[in-house]
């Protein structure tokens, strides 16, 4: 498809919007009022998203000089002031169970179906950003917020539809470094999240606002308040132009970068009129820290399956995400359980929904007021969990005392070993995700847990930190060696030719894992850390699709 429509702009000067793409269910979500509204979103929003960005740059720039992240001076008024966050609508109250995952129909509705609180409905970390995907996800939506979201299996003949009582939807629009390349103003491919946002808000915000059911966000990968008030001012603009009331939408900060971390008041402050809480993106978190102190010897992570919740600095940031939320009245979500069901293993599958359980636990005893899970049959183990240390459906109003949480907490790393098998499992675990996200898969089952963009960003990080700062590895011999490139591209070769085996050459090549293993390579041992696997891994998508 390739199309343009107009828009009259205040200059008087009439501008292009360009489709560069094809999808089923185009015509449906492309509309030209919604390409108008879109439009319009870029034009008046779309420079300070780059500029803003640009501002990411150089505070990373001073954080690789040797700058540390710590609070701002400039907003301490705001840390130190008294204020809350206005109320949010009485189907936000109780968030104890929230589940997670693709725009994909069937998923949706297994979702939806589910038996949590809320469905976070994500077109970012757990979708493979295809045109074809994004496209269907907001066809989805549609129906949805109309009614009519079912599904029948042409293969099966089994169908799908939802049940009376459903989970409340909030939709996750990608992040603001993201751009959407199908989709072109003057030449210039516009934001994905103002895309995704955009087209959701505009085909069902009005409806889910009368309906008393939305329309709710989830937004990702913030690094600062100044993007959480260009988020507000978008809000503001967008409920005036399809005539909802101001405050109407709802958001929920996902803190998923360390630079938010210390300025969690402030993006409270700045959405204070749309946001219902913040949530611990643990994942993401992880990667941003290794990014952010990417420089730093001292702040090296042991492996990843080393690195809790329960210590360290993600402890620390927890706590203080609890804490700062419950001082502003605004939920304080806990964040994702990646176990999945173990099939045809009794004890491995219970010693998975084991450690859901301890997850749980924590969270709703350090004062949470909900949590994700990534699965549908661990819903009814974390609403055990919070149903039975949670009577009143959020602990919003609680007076925990919490120790002081300062700069030195919020950086300190965890201590632990660096193994070979960790290696080996980074390279795994980033190789096999990559390559599913080229075949158009964001959510994927690996080593019995459910892998995102997120937890491919950390493999690939860890690899670069490793390498970077020479640590030291124990290897299957149990001696200590220096990691490097080299030992890096042996275990790559050893890790693809186990995949070559299992799948053959041709499943091999159909599988894109050469591109994987190229993309991932790039992003884990250049001399440079590339800000994001997925910005690479994009282009590639564009070019195989």
């Amino acid at each position: 498809m390739s199309t343009t429509a107009t828009l009259e702009h205040p200059s008087a000067t009439r501008a292009k919007i360009e489709v560069k793409g094809k999808a089923a269910g185009v015509e449906r979500v492309l509309t030209p009022q919604a390409l108008a509204f879109i439009e319009a979103l870029e034009r008046r929003f779309g420079a300070r998203r780059r500029e803003l960005l640009s501002l990411r740059k150089e505070r990373q720039a001073r954080f690789d000089a040797g700058e540390l992240p710590d609070f701002l001076p400039e907003t301490k008024s705001i840390r130190n002031g008294h204020w809350e966050v206005d109320p949010v609508p009485s189907v936000l109250l109780d968030r104890s169970v929230e589940i997670t995952g693709p725009v994909d129909r069937k998923m949706m509705i297994n979702a939806l179906n589910s038996g949590a609180k809320m469905f976070m409905a994500d077109f970012e970390d757990a979708s493979s950003p295809t045109f074809a995907n994004m496209i269907d996800g907001q066809v989805n939506m549609q129906d949805f917020a109309r009614g009519k979201l079912a599904y029948t299996d042409a293969g099966s003949g089994k169908s799908y539809a939802l049940n009376d009582k459903v989970a409340v939807m909030i939709v996750r629009p990608r992040g603001w470094h993201m751009e959407e390349a199908h989709i072109f103003v003057d030449g210039r491919p516009i934001s994905a999240s103002l895309f995704d946002f955009g087209l959701h808000f505009y085909h069902n915000g009005k409806m889910l606002f009368e309906a008393g059911i939305g329309p709710f966000y989830y937004l990702p990968k913030m690094e600062s308040h100044l993007e959480a008030r260009l988020w507000d001012e978008v809000f503001e603009y967008a409920q005036g132009e399809i005539g909802i009331p101001t405050g109407s939408i709802k958001a929920t900060v996902l803190i998923e970068t360390l630079p938010a971390a210390f300025e969690m008041d402030e993006i409270l402050y700045e959405l204070r009129r749309h946001i219902a809480g913040l949530n611990c993106g643990r994942w993401d978190y992880i990667f941003s820290y290794i990014k952010t102190l990417r420089n730093h010897a001292d702040f090296v992570l042991p492996d990843r399956a080393q690195v809790g919740m329960d210590r360290a600095f993600l402890n620390a940031y927890s706590l203080l995400l609890i804490k700062t939320c419950h001082r502003r009245r605004a939920h304080a979500m806990g964040g994702m359980a990646a176990q999945i069901p173990v099939k045809n293993d009794e004890a491995a599958n219970d010693a998975a929904f084991a450690k859901v359980r301890a997850d749980k636990l924590r969270e709703v005893k350090n004062g949470h007021d909900g949590t994700w899970v990534a699965h549908p049959a661990l819903v009814p183990v974390a609403l055990e969990v919070f149903n039975e240390h949670m009577a009143l459906g959020n602990q919003v109003l609680s007076q925990r005392c919490f120790p002081p949480i300062n700069q030195s907490a919020l950086l300190k790393p965890h201590t632990g070993e660096i193994t070979e098998a960790g290696v080996r499992t980074n390279v795994s675990v980033g190789i096999e995700y990559t390559a599913a996200w080229l075949n158009g898969r964001g959510a994927v089952p690996i080593h019995n847990l459910m892998e995102d963009a997120a937890t491919a960003e950390i493999s690939r990080s860890q690899i670069w930190q490793w390498i970077h700062h020479g640590a030291q590895i124990i290897a299957a011999d149990g001696a200590a060696r220096t990691f490097t490139k080299a030992w890096f591209n042996d275990i790559l070769a050893d890790e693809l030719g186990k995949v070559r085996a299992a799948l053959g050459e041709n499943g091999f090549k159909a599988g894109r894992y050469d591109v994987a293993a190229e993309i991932f390579t790039h992003t884990a041992t250049s001399e440079e850390l590339a800000d994001f696997l997925t910005l690479p891994a994009y282009e590639a998508l564009r070019t195989l699709a």
